[in-house]
This record gives C-alpha cells, sequence and structure tokens, in this order.
C-alpha cells in the first residue's frame, strides 16, 4: 500500500510569539523601504540651493496646520451654503494633488510625475486662492494665511523641476 501525503500550506502561528514576529517583520520591511526611498532621494542629483533634508518636515508641518484651518473653513462654508462650490473645487483638488506627491516622488520614484503634480497643486492653488477673494471679502483672510504655503509651493516647484531636469 502506497501512502499518499497530503500537502497543505503551512497554518500562520497565531500564537502570541508568532503574532510579535508578524508585526516585527512588518515593522522592519516598513524600515528597509523607508531607508530604500530615503537613500535613492539622497543620492539624487540636487541644485546647490536645495534645502537640508530635515526641514522638509517641520515646514510641512506649519504648512498642514494652515491647510487644515483654511481648507477647513472653506469646506465648512461650502458646506453650510455660506460660499458655492465652485469655490471649495480647487481647493479640494489641491488635497488630491499634494497627498498624490509623496507616492508619485517616493513611492513610484518619478521624478517628471512628480513635477507635473507639483505644477497641479501650485496651479490648483492659485486657482483656489482667486476663487476665495473673488467669493467674499470675509474669505481674504484665507488667501493672505496660505502666503507661505504658495511661497513654498513655488519654491518646491523650482526645486522639483530642477531635480527632474539633473537626473533625466
Amino acid at each position: 500500500m502506497v501512502a499518499v501525503a497530503r500537502i497543505y500550506p503551512k497554518r500562520p502561528d497565531r500564537t502570541k510569539r508568532g503574532r510579535a514576529f508578524e508585526k516585527r517583520s512588518e515593522r522592519e520591511s516598513e524600515a528597509v523601504i523607508c531607508m530604500s526611498t530615503s537613500n535613492w532621494y539622497s543620492q539624487l542629483i540636487k541644485p546647490g540651493w536645495a534645502p537640508p533634508e530635515w526641514l522638509f518636515g517641520p515646514v510641512w508641518a506649519v504648512l498642514y496646520t494652515i491647510i487644515a484651518v483654511t481648507f477647513g473653513t472653506v469646506f465648512y462654508r461650502a458646506f453650510t451654503g455660506k460660499v458655492d462650490w465652485h469655490v471649495a473645487l480647487p481647493f479640494a483638488l489641491n488635497l488630491v494633488f499634494n497627498f498624490a506627491f509623496t507616492p508619485l516622488q517616493f513611492g513610484l520614484k518619478n521624478n517628471m510625475l512628480a513635477s507635473i503634480d507639483v505644477l497641479l497643486v501650485v496651479g490648483t492653488l492659485v486657482w483656489a486662492l482667486y476663487a476665495a477673494w473673488n467669493a467674499s471679502a470675509d474669505l481674504h483672510w484665507i488667501v493672505y494665511a496660505n502666503i507661505p504655503y504658495l511661497l513654498w509651493g513655488l519654491f518646491a516647484t523650482a526645486l522639483q523641476l530642477t531635480i527632474t531636469y539633473l537626473n533625466r
């Protein structure tokens, strides 16, 4: 008589020790991806006027605070009918393009798509500020509050386009 063995996939170890190992493995793979991305970006040719990499985090922390307050105000006023939805549209598109930048630049490692995206970020920001300014005098503060975001966006656009050109 011939013995027939069935081969089943190994069940994952669901013990406390097994779950801890899985979590550690996930953290280690995330760290490897992060180091890989950081290593990739640090090896790109950058212009001499590029800021140090550590500066981006604090700058974006301030800018995202400004964005949360000002964009949130526009969305609230659109939801309550105090401003037309066409005023909120460029703000929404700006968020989409803003949040798409990191996956394009650091996930796909695609400088060209990131360059196109950063142009869309600045374009929708200018459109948003124009719409807010013309919608109501009580939205003018939103335009003034977003001047740092606009200036950083213009700088980031020049930087991204230069990096893309230097690394073509």
